[in-house]
Order: C-alpha cells, then sequence, then structure tokens
C-alpha cells in the first residue's frame, strides 16, 4: 500500500488547472459560484485531494504561500466530509505529504496543517496513524522553534477537537498519548518562546474536565506551574492561567486548597488586569470559588480589596457596544439580525414556570456582567456583611451629578440590583430610602441608567409588594408601578426593553394587586404595542400575558376588554398563517383565555378555526410544501396546539360547540403519533384539557387515543422524551376520571409501564413521578378489581412517591384510589403498612370525606394486625409522621 501511495505523481498539467482555479479562488473579485462549481467538477475526481495536498506541502517556484493555504484549507474541508471513503493508498499519500510541512519555515502552513492533521485523526482515529505520534514526539524534542511550534499547535488543535482521543488505549502503546506527552507540555512552561508556553497550557487545560490518571497525578506540579506563568508577560498566557483556576475549582477544587491564598491574590490582581480578557477570566473565579463551597474564611479575608474592583469593573467601558444604544431611537425599525430566534415551549403538566430571561442585551458576556455576577453571589453567600465596605463606594457613586459621571452612577444603581435578594435584610430598613432614591433616575436623561433603574427597581419588586398593606408601603408600590409604565413609553428601545420585562417582574409579585390599577396599565401597554418595533413588541406580549395570569378573571370586565382586545385582533388579522411573529400573540391569547374564562367565548370562534386551519395546512405541508404554498414547521402545531388548551381550559365544556363541527378530534390523535417529540407533548396536554372539560368529544376514538397515550409511557428511549410520557400519564388519569371502566382494557398495561417509574425515581424527572403516582391512584379508584389485585409489587414505591405531592384534588383522587384497592385486597398492603402511614401523614388538610375513609383503612389495619403488631408498626415512624396520624385516634 505504501509502495502504490509513492507510485502517485501529479500530471502537470492538472497542477497548473488547479493552481489557476485557487489563484481566482483566493481573488476578491472573482467569480465566486462558478470557481465553487470548479471545485465541485474536480472533486468527482478520486485523486483530487492528493492534488491539493501536494500543492499545500510543495513550495514549488510561483506558487504564493497563500494558493498552498488555499489548497490546505479547502483539502480539510474535503477530508472532514470524505477521508474514511477514500482508496488507503490515497489516504496514506496524503499523510505522507502533511507531516514534513509540521515544521515548515513559514508560520501559516505551520498553523494550517494543524488543523488538517486534526481533522485526519477525528475521521481515522489516532491508532489509525501511529507515525503521527512517533513524529510529534521527535518535533517537541528537536530544538528546532518550528519544528516545536508546529507540533505544539497541531497538538494543541487536537486537544482542542478531540481530547478523548488522546486519553484513551491505543493498541501497540504501553502508555496513552496524553502520558507521553504530558510531561514534555509541563516543560514548555518555561520555555522563553511565549507560543510555546500558551499553547502548551492551552493543551493541558483542555483535559481538566476529562481529569485523566495522568494530570491527577501530576495536579500539584501543574498547579506550581501555573503560579510559574501566572507572572507572564504574555496577556493569552495569563488568561489560561485563570481559565485554568476557573475550570479546577469546578472540577475538583480541593487541589487549590494548598496554594489557596496564592491562588486568590493572583484573581485579585488579574481582575484589575489592563487585559480586559484577562480580567474577566479571573473574575469568573468568585462565582467558581463560591458554588465550589471553597474556604469562606480566607476569601472573607480579601473582600475589603474585592468588591471596590468589582464595583470599578461595572462601570461601562468606552468601547462597549451597549453604549451605541444611547439614544431615541424607537422609530428605526428592527433589522432581521437584532431579532433573535423564537421558539416556543411545548405545554408542560405539572412543570414550574421556569423563568427565560430573553433579555437580547444580556447576550454579549463582558466585564461588567460578570462583576455584577461576581457581587450578586458574594452578597449571597457573606450577606450584610459586604454593606459596610460596598455601600459607601455606591453612596459616593451616586452623590455624584454631572454628566461626566454617568457611567459611574449607572454602576452603583446595578450593583444595588446585583445585591437585591442576597443582602436584603440589611437593606430592608431602608428600602424606602434606596426606591425613594432610584425613582428619579427613572426619568434621568441618560438611556443606561433609566434602563439599569428598571432593572434594580424589578428585583426589590417581591420587597416593595410585602410593604403594599400600610400607606407608605403602598403609596412605593405605586410610585414604582406608574414609574415603569412611563419607561415601558420611553423613546428609547433600550429602555422600552427594560421597563417592560421589570414590569413583568412586578406584575408576578404583585398578582392580584395589580386589579385597582389595570386600567392604566392596559392603556400603557397598548400604547407601547401600538408604538414598539418588532424585537420589542414580543416583550409586550409576555407582559401582557402575564398581567393576564396576574389578575385572572378581574380582567373580565367590558371596560378593561374593549382597551385590550382590539388591538390584538387587528394584529392578529394582519399576520399570516406562515409568519412567526404569531407565536408571542398565540402564547398571549392562551393567557388571556385561561384569565377570562367563559368571556372570552365572544373572541373564541375565529381563534379555534385559525389554529385548526393551521395545523391542517402544517400537516399538508409535511407531504406537500409546495402545493400548499407555506414550508412545514413544527412550532406552528405546537403554538395551535397550546392555544387550544388555553381555549378548553377557559371555555370548559363550552369549547364543545366548537370542537362538534370541526375535525380537531382527527387532527389532535394525528399530533398525538407526530414524530416529533414536542409537538406530541403538546397534543397529549390538549388530550389531556379536553378529557377534564368535554371528554364526549373524544368518542368514537376514545380507544384510539388512550392506546397512542399508553404508548408514550412503553417507549424504550423514556429518558429522552420525559415531557412527552409525563403528558401522557396526566391525560390517562384525566380520562380514567371521567370514561371510568372505558379505561379498563389499558390498566394492566398502564401499571406495567407506571410501577418500573415510580421505583427508579432518581433518574426521572420529579414531574412525571408525581403525575405517575397521581394516575395510579385514579385507575385504582375507577377499577379497584383490576388493581387491587397487584398492590404488593408496587405500594411502597407508590407510597413513597405520594408523599412528594403538594395537597390538591389530584393528590385525593390518588388517596381515594389507595383506599379502594386496600377495601378490595386488604393484605396486599400488609407489608407497606409504614409506607402506607407515612404517605397518609403527608398531607397538611384532607377533604372531610376523605378523613374518613383513610380513618376507616387505619382503624381496619389495626384491628386485623392487633395492638402489639400495631404499636411496633406507629414505632418506624418519625415523630411528626406519628402526631399527624394521632388525629386519626389510632
Amino acid at each position: 500500500m505504501a509502495a502504490q501511495a509513492m507510485i502517485w505523481q501529479p500530471k502537470e498539467e492538472g497542477l497548473r488547472e488547479i493552481c489557476g482555479v485557487l489563484e481566482q479562488h483566493i481573488s476578491p473579485t472573482s467569480d465566486k459560484s462558478r470557481i465553487w462549481q470548479q471545485l465541485q467538477h474536480y472533486s468527482q475526481f478520486p485523486d483530487f485531494n492528493n492534488y491539493l495536498a501536494f500543492i499545500f506541502a510543495h513550495a514549488a517556484e510561483g506558487k504564493s504561500v497563500e494558493i498552498r493555504q488555499a489548497a490546505g484549507l479547502l483539502l480539510k474541508n474535503n477530508l472532514r466530509s470524505a477521508f474514511n471513503s477514500l482508496d488507503p493508498a490515497y489516504q496514506q499519500y496524503i499523510k505522507s505529504e502533511l507531516l514534513p510541512c509540521l515544521g515548515a519555515a513559514d508560520r501559516h502552513i505551520r498553523t494550517t496543517v494543524g488543523t488538517i492533521i486534526s481533522v485526519v485523526v477525528q475521521q481515522g482515529r489516532i491508532s489509525g496513524w501511529l507515525e503521527l505520534l512517533q513524529v510529534l514526539v521527535q518535533c517537541l524534542d528537536s530544538n528546532d522553534i518550528n519544528h516545536m511550534e508546529g507540533a505544539m499547535d497541531t497538538l494543541s488543535k487536537i486537544c482542542e477537537d478531540i481530547p478523548q482521543e488522546l486519553d484513551s488505549e491505543v493498541p501497540g502503546l504501553v502508555e496513552s498519548p496524553f502520558d507521553v506527552f504530558l510531561p514534555r507540555l509541563l516543560q514548555f512552561f518555561q520555555s522563553p518562546h511565549a507560543s510555546l508556553r500558551k499553547l502548551s497550557l492551552a493543551s493541558i487545560n483542555e483535559f481538566i474536565m476529562l481529569m485523566p490518571t495522568a494530570l491527577n497525578l501530576s495536579m500539584d506540579q501543574y498547579i506550581q506551574g501555573l503560579l510559574v506563568l501566572a507572572h507572564d508577560p504574555v496577556a493569552e498566557v495569563r488568561k489560561l492561567v485563570c481559565s485554568a483556576f476557573v475550570q479546577i475549582s469546578e472540577v475538583n477544587p480541593s487541589f487549590l486548597e494548598p496554594q489557596l491564598r496564592k491562588i486568590i491574590e493572583f484573581m485579585l490582581q488579574s481582575n484589575k488586569d489592563t487585559d480586559d480578557e484577562v480580567a474577566l477570566e479571573a473574575c469568573e473565579f468568585w462565582t467558581a470559588y463560591c458554588e465550589a463551597h471553597l474556604n469562606q474564611e480566607l476569601l472573607r479575608e480579601f473582600l475589603p480589596h474585592l468588591i471596590p474592583v468589582l464595583l470599578s469593573n461595572m462601570v461601562y467601558a468606552e468601547d462597549d457596544e451597549s453604549l451605541v444604544d444611547a439614544e431615541d431611537d424607537e422609530s428605526v425599525p428592527d433589522r432581521d439580525q437584532d431579532l433573535r430566534p423564537r421558539f416556543h415551549s411545548s405545554r408542560l403538566h405539572g412543570s414550574e414556570d421556569m423563568n427565560d430571561d430573553d433579555d437580547d442585551s444580556l447576550n454579549i458576556w463582558n466585564l461588567r456582567k460578570c462583576s455584577a455576577a461576581g457581587l450578586d453571589i458574594l452578597s449571597d453567600v457573606y450577606g450584610d456583611e459586604i454593606l459596610p465596605t460596598l455601600m459607601p463606594v455606591v453612596q459616593a457613586k451616586l452623590s455624584t451629578s454631572d454628566n461626566g459621571t454617568w457611567k459611574e452612577r449607572e454602576a452603583a444603581v446595578l450593583a444595588l440590583g446585583a445585591i437585591a435578594e442576597g443582602c436584603i435584610r440589611g437593606l430592608y430598613p431602608h428600602l424606602a430610602e434606596i426606591v425613594e432614591f432610584l425613582i428619579p433616575l427613572l426619568d434621568d436623561k441618560f438611556p443606561l441608567l433609566r434602563s439599569i433603574t428598571c432593572w434594580t427597581l424589578s428585583r426589590f419588586s417581591k420587597f416593595v409588594v410585602q410593604g403594599v398593606s400600610h400607606e407608605k408601603g403602598y403609596e412605593q408600590f405605586n410610585k414604582i408601578l406608574m414609574g415603569l409604565l412611563r419607561r415601558i413609553l420611553d423613546t428609547n428601545k433600550r429602555v422600552q426593553e427594560a421597563a417592560c420585562s421589570a414590569f413583568a417582574t412586578l406584575e408576578e409579585e404583585a398578582a392580584e394587586q395589580l386589579a385597582p390599577h389595570l386600567e392604566v396599565i392596559l392603556q400603557h401597554l397598548m400604547c407601547a404595542f401600538a408604538r414598539y418595533q418588532r424585537k420589542n413588541l414580543r416583550i409586550v406580549y409576555d407582559a401582557i400575558g402575564t398581567l393576564a395570569d396576574a389578575v385572572g378573571e378581574e380582567l373580565n370586565q367590558a371596560r378593561y376588554l374593549q382597551i385590550l382586545m382590539p388591538p390584538l385582533i387587528a394584529k392578529w388579522q394582519h399576520l399570516s398563517n406562515s409568519d412567526k411573529d404569531l407565536f408571542p400573540l398565540f402564547e398571549s391569547f392562551t393567557s388571556i383565555a385561561q384569565a377570562l374564562g367563559t368571556g372570552f367565548f365572544q373572541f373564541a370562534e375565529p381563534v379555534f378555526q385559525r389554529c385548526i386551519n393551521i395545523i391542517q395546512s402544517q400537516h399538508m405541508a409535511k407531504v406537500d410544501p409546495i402545493s400548499v404554498g407555506v414550508k412545514y414547521e413544527k412550532d406552528f402545531v405546537v403554538c395551535s396546539l397550546d392555544l387550544l388548551s388555553g381555549l378548553a381550559e377557559g371555555l370548559g365544556s363550552g369549547i364543545e360547540s366548537l370542537i362538534s363541527p370541526s375535525n380537531l378530534r382527527d387532527l389532535l390523535l394525528q399530533c398525538c403519533m407526530d414524530e416529533a417529540q414536542d409537538v406530541r407533548q403538546s397534543a397529549l396536554a390538549l388530550l389531556g384539557d379536553l378529557a377534564r372539560v368535554c371528554p364526549g368529544c373524544l368518542q368514537p376514538r376514545l380507544s384510539e387515543f388512550l392506546n397512542v397515550a399508553v404508548k408514550q409511557l412503553g417507549t424504550s428511549e423514556l429518558r429522552e422524551s420525559i415531557s412527552v410520557a409525563n403528558n401522557a400519564c396526566w391525560a390517562i388519569g384525566e380520562l380514567a376520571m371521567k370514561v371510568h371502566q372505558e379505561v379498563s382494557p389499558i390498566v394492566i398495561t398502564v401499571i406495567s409501564f407506571l410501577v418500573p417509574i415510580l421505583k427508579h425515581t432518581e433518574d426521572l424527572n420529579r414531574a412525571l413521578v408525581e403525575n405517575g403516582a397521581i394516575t395510579l391512584g385514579r385507575l385504582a379508584l375507577v377499577c379497584p378489581e383490576i388493581v387491587s389485585p397487584h398492590m404488593e409489587h408496587f405500594m411502597q414505591s407508590w407510597c413513597t412517591a405520594l408523599c412528594m405531592i403538594r395537597d390538591d384534588v389530584e393528590k385525593e383522587d390518588a388517596f381515594r384510589g389507595l383506599c379502594a384497592i386496600v377495601k378490595a385486597n386488604p393484605s396486599g398492603a400488609l407489608n407497606s403498612l409504614v409506607y402506607m402511614c407515612n404517605a397518609i401523614a403527608s398531607w397538611h388538610a384532607m377533604s372531610e370525606n376523605l378523613q374518613n375513609e383513610v380513618r376507616q383503612v387505619l382503624h381496619g389495619y389495626k384491628q386485623m394486625i392487633g395492638d402489639g403488631a400495631w404499636e411496633q408498626c406507629l414505632s418506624a415512624l418519625d415523630p411528626p409522621a406519628k402526631e399527624n396520624l394521632s388525629k386519626y385516634h389510632v
């Protein structure tokens, strides 16, 4: 094979042609599409990559470094997709041409060969190119800087792309490649060449998360080396040192403990580095330190020095791109690149809402934001202890008033927001003063000061809302409310965004407290709705949805609906069925429908019909997008299903009149079987919602719906589709409560799928475990004769799961099911009495009817096993559980 490889020689004519095309390829004025076609044509020849390797490797006369580089980059891209399909002789030829380039005189060639070699190793594994390891070691051990740098550059790229490949056992080698390279990399820490110090350190850093045995054993030497490099004159090296300490603190902080004082001193110094990237990397350390629970006492000594540094770094840098936003720009349309893609999250039953920070301005991580995050976590760990150091600096910055110091004032307001939760005990007595000071800043002439004030006030909103019961607290709440509403109508987009987001936070905290202010809130929001450009319009939708969730049925008054609905309906009619701006509008309508309840009926028919039309057209687009005229996008289906769920929740049984003449049942069954998880997830949520309010709508296809839902629980990929299984489980339970015996054909199958879920709770999502326990109880309630013979297989794990569930109607159903199967088969729970007693003791407030049932069950067992055994059972309970059971007089 090697002999064959040596036979291949390029033809002069082929070389000339390909070099000519490459020359045009790098020319800025050439016709790119024509050149691309020519290159595609050449790539059909099996030895095209050999030509590229030859051109790259040989500095023939008249061939510029740029042409050689272009050949190398094209070769890299080709090999990424085609290396393993090449003739082995050609693979060998390409490898043989690459290796001599490691020591090339030109740095660009050395850098390019590193990227090509890394791709070859990714495709063919290190075991397929043992010669490479030998050559890299030879180059590293030579004293020729070109060979050392070329090998080191290549090795660093392999470490970055596929570190695990170097840490694996290679047939024919006694040690792993990493074991061979590590001593050499550590030695390069002392090299006089900055490039070797940087590349060797970067290479080792790639293994911190993997932590191979060799690195673990050499950790002391590595950390000593880092402390030497901490004083390196090259900023990039110092940045890598900081990065190493941050990563080690995340993986195994105990490694740092012997040198912790020196490391803190270095990081504090680096946090003030004139190079912003070094300072940013060092700043990450404080969050990592606190999260790793490293020595709090030691860091406490440094707080008087650290806090002023963080505050200083929170001032806007001159080149911060946010400073460009400091102008009135509300009438400037948003560019497409200003809009992040909007992804709708599928509906999940039983999940806690996650706060999704949709603030585009937070996208770019920088020293200012990292410093604020560091101060935030320090306030969580040290609380009010940091205030004596922090507050004099904050007050000094806030006391300035001239135009030249607005950035200092802005940083001080940011600092107050950062410590709002961690230091609240110390700040609370002064909260009225702080708020009084901040409110005028909402009207400051500098937009970025107005926007940060919105955010900081939102951080205090929970504590402000707590004080509304007394007159001064209510006055304060009112001032913040009106101040944020004013800023929602700001002429600066950045301020609009901050005000809307802050207002949404206030809405969540204030909830029904907003009811007396609904008219003025709606007037401001709908005024913003008319004025905002596309990006901020999304945040207004969120604020409207959050308002509806917060005030609920209070919104269902004609005077409020007259302000709210006409602009939304106009926008609804204006947007086409393929416009992604529908997503946030649909989400708003979902919240509004749930809040208005039956009051939404007057708007429901066109909303319902449009959802049906979108689902239908998307199903058709999946098969034939050209004739439908739209491209299939599942998010439109998911959003429509979730809005239908909102309608079902709001309208209740009233939705039946909309469903009867429609084909929703057939569409929903299709969606429940869709290959996309999030479509199935939302479809099964809708199935559960319809089961609750109009189960008759699902006939005559009820058995099909049940079988599809059961199938989601029995999948071998349960862990990958937990949210789908969760909604399926919940829907089965809802159906059981409405159609009773009609679920009997699936009961045994469902139990067989639920038992493993309840027995392996540590690996699974809590919502699925809770819904599994509730659904099992509901099946037990409606089909006790089917469930009770199998009790002993699941009683203990089921009762353990029931303890986790908060008191509500679903838990009550489950316990009524428990009582039903215990009565049907008392001996089935004899080995699980302690578990059952713990589950009963988990209730805080049980309905009278259920209490009577539970009392009968407990007394029945006491009678059945006798006083002595019963006392033994109670003695196994912890004191709070025993006390809770005493009300049943057992």
